[in-house]
């Protein structure tokens, strides 16, 4: 049994690795719904896979999609922001997001400054050579994607997009996950 039907592999799906590795799953336990793998082996090998290609609009600029993540969240909110919420923006951890402020810190695309109050606490902001790259790499990087998007039709991606919205939206109720 496949429960809803996912695991019937119908469809262009069929051909993926993950039929493959379904397919192998359901002769060993033929009684087994995999369903939910099929969902989220191919959510994980999508991300696996565009993580491989390592952002080239990125990896040209010498940023990584972490350090451009951070870069971002300084851009798109417009002020400062402290390490601690740099890491709720990016979904990184507290070190993660030190070891890239130090690096991007010495590029001289970020600077940070201590809080006059507490000392402990530091403000991070954008230079103008980071907000310069910030947007100059956006459009390029969003041109990227739309191509590694573009087997999908303009109604497939929004259908995908509304889902995996909907997925999100999900996970992170249950999993206590703050929304922006």
């Amino acid at each position: 049994m496949t429960g809803s039907g996912a695991g019937d592999l119908t469809g262009p799906a069929k051909g993926d690795t993950v039929a493959g590795v379904v397919r192998q799953w359901q002769a060993v336990h033929p009684g087994l719904d995999t369903g939910p793998m099929e969902i989220i082996g191919r959510i994980n090998r999508c991300a696996a896979l565009l993580q491989q290609a390592e952002d080239a609009p990125l990896r040209r600029a010498g940023l990584t999609r972490p350090e451009f993540d951070l870069l971002g969240a300084l851009r798109r909110t417009g002020h400062e922001l402290t390490p601690g919420e740099l890491a709720r923006e990016t979904f990184s951890s507290g070190a993660a997001v030190t070891k890239r402020l130090k690096q991007l810190s010495e590029r001289g695309l970020v600077e940070r400054r201590g809080d006059t109050r507490d000392r402990r606490v530091a403000h991070v902001r954008l230079t103008d050579a980071g907000r310069d790259t910030v947007d100059g790499i956006l459009p390029e990087q969003l041109a990227y994607e739309t191509v590694a998007l573009s087997g999908l039709g303009t109604p497939e991606r929004g259908a995908l997009a509304g889902l995996l919205g909907e997925l999100l939206v999900q996970l992170e109720g249950r999993l206590g996950v703050p929304r922006a």
